[in-house]
């Protein structure tokens, strides 16, 4: 099947949607925070920085097929340049922890405010995501990219 020039859509397209698939998730984890589910609101905080982080790296081409590569390469190019504040590259590592728990752990006992902590942490780390990535989609914008 052959694709048509508007199916195809631009870096800044794909940033955009992971962007709204970060805050879907984050919403999802403020419901399951909510009702009081800190194991599945643990998990959807993990995935709304996840997806976020994967809106940073369509900006610049990359995609990596495993977390640990997603995030290791997030932690090289965005966090040891200090782009992303340091301290956010501890958090989303506690984040990924927090979340393997949730999932993994047989005897793992998620609380609310260590789940409050994840769903605030998400929220800071998709606000830091999406001005980053408009100031770049700006940018390019402005060099004709």
């Amino acid at each position: 099947m052959e694709q048509s020039k508007e199916d195809i859509g631009t870096r800044a397209d794909l940033c955009l949607y992971r962007i709204q698939t970060a805050k879907e998730s984050l919403k999802s984890a403020k419901i399951l925070l909510e009702a009081e589910e800190y194991k599945g609101a643990n998990n959807r905080s993990y995935y709304a920085i996840f997806h976020a982080i994967n809106a940073v790296h369509a900006l610049s081409g990359n995609s990596f097929k495993r977390h640990k590569d997603t995030i290791g390469n997030f932690n090289k190019n965005y966090v040891k340049t200090e782009i992303f504040p340091r301290e956010i590259g501890r958090k989303i590592g506690e984040a990924e922890e927090i979340r393997h728990a949730s999932d993994y752990d047989d005897f793992y006992i998620a609380g609310q405010e260590e789940s409050e902590r994840q769903v605030m942490i998400a929220d800071e780390f998709i606000r830091l995501a999406e001005k980053y990535c408009m100031e770049q989609i700006k940018l390019d914008d402005r060099n004709g990219y």
